[in-house]
Order: structure tokens, then C-alpha cells, then sequence
């Protein structure tokens, strides 16, 4: 590898970035040869396997997906299939799994392929990205795994693998860094080698350039890179600072009318879309338990149509950490006293005790729903 050198204090050589870019590729695939990781969508044929756990590897660990990705292929073993389950089967699979657009997309996305596409997804980036929850980095990583297209891929671990190995001091977040890697990305591409190739870097980042203390002496690359030449590997990738997450707070009620208990679905297009919650409403982070109680009254009353006696002691305190926000959940028990369940934007309904396992839920009502037992 041939690389620019400049002086630093005492007389230092650093070694900087240079625009003759290493041949990563050679010594990185050698590497994947001997090192790669046992996955269980990895060696996949389907195209629709690896769209399935490129979708759930999205912001998710690989250890948290896998038995997802065994669930999902028993449910929904093809595109064909996936395509004509309804839309509660679907978030009922992915419950756990996290960030559920994900879900609503592959399920849209699978639709649009069978109506489109004569149930084959298409074989181009350009293609790939025009199907619901395919960006830039998914469609790159199913074209090249499933395709044999030389495509290149940016995920975390990519990111983190070359900014390291040109010691990059720009922000990888940022719209530059984004655009620089991007460019270093696609050029360093092995032709005809892309599906491996990707797949190497983010096996490396994985496995060895990790985020914290970093093992470089095991490293295929340690000899092209310049963070690791300089000292500065523990300095890279050089990361926006992190902002401080709001706290969001709400009362939960969970209503019992005989031994059923009152659900609503969310709506579609928000926060958890389409899965089934008990009624919850924001209260003020300073809201007394008599104050937050009466808030959920109100919207009982208001919103469902219903009359409502809750319970003197409030419930248990949940958290939970989603992407932007803190939530705090404080519970309610009540029962229903009067009135009729009036209609909303989306579904409303009692529900058996025993059958709320059938409901596709987020973590906090979850928590909720399993601690509850029938009258």
C-alpha cells in the first residue's frame, strides 16, 4: 500500500490519508475465507431469505434476531406467502423484534412484488430501492448477496472499518462523512466479489474493529490502516455527540368489564403502529397520582365513550428506552362502570384475559399483559 507521510511534532511521521487507495480487498476476503461468522441466513440462495434478515438486522444485534429469522421463515416461508397474511399475523411474528415499520414495510413491500413484479424482487439497486423500507445500504446488501451485483454497502460496522483505515477526522453522521465513505465504498469494490466482500467488512467490524478497544493485532487490515499506524483507532470513527434523550411520561389504565379487558390498536402510520396498547394519555412530568388518574379518566370518558371507577393505589411504574425518548408508564387498574365502547381511528375492543397472548403487543404492554390474570 502506498501512502502519503507528513510531519507532525517532534518530528513524528504520521501517516496520512492518500488518494492511491490500499487494495483492501485481497487480504480482507482471505481473511473471511478462514473467519466467517456461522449465520443462519448466510450461504442463502432465496433472495427473499436475505431481504428478510438484512430488514431484521436493521438497528437489531444479530444474536436477537436469529431465532426471529427462524420464526418468521416457518410463518411466512416465502414472498408468496408473506404477501397474503394478514397484517395482525405479520406484527404478531415480529413482537420483540423492535422498530415494527420494519415490519409494515417488508409486508407492503412483499405486496408491491407480487402485484409488480410477478412475485421475484427485483435484481437491481435501482429496483430494490423503489420497494417500501429499501434504502441505500438494504438495496446494496440484498443486489449483492442475492444478485452478484457489485454494489457497496455502508451499515455501522462499514463505517467504522474505513474510517479507521484512512484515519478520517470528519463526522461519519455528518452529510460529508456520509458522502465520503459512500464514495470510498464504492471505490475500493472488488468487481464480481461484492456479496463476500461486503459481507467481510461487516464481519470484521463485528468481530474485530469493534467500537471499544478495538483488536488489531488480529486485524487482516492492520498493515493498510492509518489509525492504527498513527494511534488515533481509538479516537475513529469520530461520532456527533450524543444529545440528551427526553422523558416522555403517560398513565396506562387497564380496564377490566367481567374478565375482559379494554384495547386499543394504534394507529397505522404512528409509534408502534398497528399493535394493540391498553388506553394510555400524556401527563406532565410533575402530575400528583390523583392528577394522572383523573387524566385517564377524562380520556375514558371523551375518546371511549366509558365510565370508569380506577383504583385507589396506582399500579406498577414501567420504562422503557425507545430511539428518541424515554418513556415512563405509570398503570391503573379500574373497571368499566358505564357507557358503550364508542369508535375511534382504529380498532377498540374487550379482550379475554386468557387471549391476550394472541394480540401483537410493544414491550411495555406486554410487561402489563403478562402480569394480569382472569376474574
Amino acid at each position: 500500500m502506498s501512502r502519503d507521510l507528513k510531519r507532525t511534532g517532534a518530528g513524528r511521521r504520521a501517516v496520512a490519508p492518500s488518494d492511491l487507495l490500499p487494495d483492501l480487498a485481497a487480504p480482507l476476503l482471505a481473511w473471511y475465507a478462514r473467519h466467517q461468522r456461522h449465520l443462519p441466513w448466510r450461504g442463502a440462495r432465496d433472495p427473499y431469505a436475505i431481504w428478510v434478515s438484512e430488514i431484521m438486522l436493521q438497528q437489531t444485534q444479530v444474536e436477537t434476531v436469529r431465532p426471529y429469522y427462524a420464526r418468521w421463515l416457518a410463518a411466512f416461508p416465502t414472498l408468496a406467502a408473506l404477501a397474503a397474511a394478514p397484517p395482525a399475523a405479520v406484527l404478531a411474528v415480529w413482537e420483540g423484534l423492535g422498530y415494527y415499520s420494519r415490519a409494515r414495510n417488508l409486508h407492503r413491500a412483499a405486496q408491491q412484488v407480487a402485484a409488480e413484479h410477478g412475485g421475484a424482487l427485483p435484481r437491481t439497486v435501482a429496483g430494490l430501492r423503489a420497494l417500501p423500507g429499501i434504502g441505500r445500504y438494504t438495496a446494496g446488501a440484498i443486489a449483492s448477496m442475492a444478485f452478484g451485483v457489485d454494489a457497496a454497502v455502508l451499515d455501522g460496522n462499514v463505517k467504522r472499518v474505513l474510517a479507521r483505515v484512512f484515519d478520517l477526522t470528519v463526522d461519519v453522521k455528518s452529510p460529508a462523512g456520509e458522502k465520503q465513505l459512500w464514495a470510498l465504498a464504492e471505490r475500493l469494490l472488488p468487481p464480481g466479489r461484492a456479496g463476500d466482500y461486503n459481507q467481510a467488512l461487516m464481519d470484521l467490524g463485528a468481530t474485530l474493529c469493534l467500537p471499544r478497544a478495538p483488536l488489531c493485532l488480529l486485524c487482516p487490515l492492520r498493515e493498510l490502516c492509518a489509525a492504527f499506524a498513527n494511534g488515533t483507532q481509538h479516537l475513529r470513527p469520530v461520532l456527533p455527540a450524543r444529545r440528551a434523550q427526553p422523558e416522555r411520561r403517560q398513565a396506562a389504565g387497564v380496564i377490566r368489564k367481567g374478565g375482559r379487558v379494554l384495547l386499543a390498536q394504534r394507529p397505522a402510520d404512528g409509534l408502534l403502529g398497528g399493535l394493540w396498547a391498553f388506553p394510555a394519555v400524556d401527563v406532565p412530568a410533575e402530575a400528583s397520582a390523583d392528577e394522572q388518574a383523573a387524566a385517564l379518566s377524562e380520556l375514558l370518558r371523551k375518546e371511549y365513550g366509558l365510565t370508569v371507577t380506577l383504583g385507589e393505589t396506582p399500579g406498577p411504574v414501567l420504562r422503557h428506552t425507545f430511539t428518541h425518548f424515554r418513556l415512563v408508564l405509570h398503570v391503573y387498574e379500574g373497571r368499566w362502570r358505564a357507557g358503550r365502547l364508542a369508535a375511534g381511528q382504529a380498532a377498540r375492543r374487550w379482550v379475554k384475559v386468557s387471549e391476550l397472548g394472541d394480540c401483537a403487543m410493544g414491550k411495555t404492554d406486554r410487561r402489563v399483559a403478562q402480569g394480569l390474570t382472569g376474574e
